[in-house]
């Protein structure tokens, strides 16, 4: 994710800068998301209020969070990543506008209080992954670059969750949610085992120079990572509560603890640019470890998918966001106390919501309700911080 953009060069008409690479328009939108979800999803908490024509609040809430500030963060890591994988010229102006308006129709369509019959929801939702694929499936294609492109299987199977559960939605197939959510969390842990082998021991050992290195990944390791968080994603659909189940989601916390291990984060407690991304994928084995837990010995569900959702995604998500926002705009990698402060407000709600459903009664309310301002706070301060930064020309006066 290194090379010079081609986009915005001036041999045709200007292009908004927001849409000139891909990064600009869903890193800043998968920020409003999480932002405006979780506090809409605190309303609905506080008030009680929920149409009664509309899928069940929880669902919904689970739903918008994954594809709605999950994909839009993937989709801009994604297109920006691919034109360095292949050379080739991003995706910018008319493409990149389709692309945010479909993500954009579908958090509208998806939204409760519209009011839009279901059919029309699911199409309008259900577009936009396809459309994504189909960006990057050229300049993949044409640059041979076969490895890269199981991103496009990747995108194809959150294809398949997300109609997983509109059709349950639209009551055409019974228990078609429960599938849906497990293979689309699967598919993101799938995705966030394969990039964060990647790019957290590069970051770590160019951050450390001399003292980077030891960081090393094990292939000895790397292939039994893989291979039991691949075998996580139908165990989980088939037979969440099995013992079967549990047993792989541990094996493979021990795994992912293993590999984090060789990449030795601890050495970074002085860059929070780098700690992190150790913090986000420390999360990973906490949450597979709660994940066998629950199907071993009873632990509730949602401690290990909050784990999984606030606590690895969200805080890789804001790990990656914040650097790369900096890195593709020509600013120095060095983040801000606003951004500090919203890594750690961010490692406070997950550390809250993962803790809350084992909590006495009584507190679980304040948990949660503690846990979600601190989630908004956090995300509101990097809004604060970066909207300017992706709304601005590069620094260094590159196109892009």
């Amino acid at each position: 994710m290194s090379s010079p953009s081609l986009a915005g060069r001036d041999d045709g008409p200007a292009i908004p800068i927001l849409f000139q690479y891909g990064f600009r328009f869903f890193f800043l939108f998968s920020g409003v998301a999480a932002v405006g979800l979780l506090a809409a999803w605190l309303g609905v908490l506080v008030t009680g209020e929920w149409p009664d024509h509309a899928a069940g609040a929880s669902a919904w809430h689970a739903h918008e969070m994954l594809f709605g500030m999950v994909v839009a963060a993937i989709a801009g890591f994604l297109l920006t990543a691919v034109p360095s994988w292949t050379g080739t010229r991003a995706v910018s102006g008319a493409p990149l506008m389709a692309l945010a308006a479909l993500w954009i129709a579908g958090r509208v369509a998806v939204f409760p209080w519209t009011g839009m019959p279901e059919p029309v929801a699911a199409v309008i939702d259900v577009a936009f992954l396809p459309g994504l694929g189909i960006a990057l499936a050229r300049p993949l294609v044409k640059a041979g670059k076969w490895r890269n492109s199981a991103f496009l299987i990747l995108i194809g199977l959150l294809t398949a969750a997300n109609l997983l559960i509109h059709l349950d939605w639209l009551e055409m197939l019974d228990g078609g949610a429960d599938a849906g959510f497990a293979l689309g969390l699967g598919i993101v842990l799938m995705m966030v085992t394969v990039i964060g082998g990647r790019i957290l021991p590069a970051f770590t050992r160019n951050g450390l120079g001399k003292d980077g290195l030891g960081v090393r990944s094990w292939p000895m390791v790397e292939r039994p990572t893989l291979v039991l968080t691949l075998a996580l994603i139908p165990a989980t659909m088939l037979a969440p509560e099995s013992a079967v189940t549990g047993s792989i989601a541990l094996a493979a916390a021990v795994a992912h603890a293993v590999r984090l291990a060789g990449w030795q984060g601890w050495k970074a407690w002085r860059s929070p640019i780098l700690w992190i991304l150790h913090v986000g994928y420390l999360w990973v084995p906490v949450a597979l470890t709660l994940r066998g837990l629950h199907a071993l010995a009873g632990l509730p569900a949602a401690s290990g998918t909050h784990a999984m959702t606030v606590g690895a995604f969200a805080t890789l998500i804001l790990a990656v966001m914040s650097r790369a926002s900096l890195g593709h705009t020509g600013r120095p990698l060095t983040v801000s106390r606003a951004t500090v402060a919203a890594y750690v407000l961010l490692t406070l709600a997950a550390a809250g919501r993962t803790a809350s459903p084992l909590l006495p009664v009584d507190w679980v309310w304040g948990a949660l309700q503690w846990s979600g301002y601190a989630w908004v706070a956090a995300f509101a301060l990097y809004l604060v911080a970066y909207a300017p930064v992706l709304l601005a020309p590069r620094a260094d006066g590159r196109p892009g």
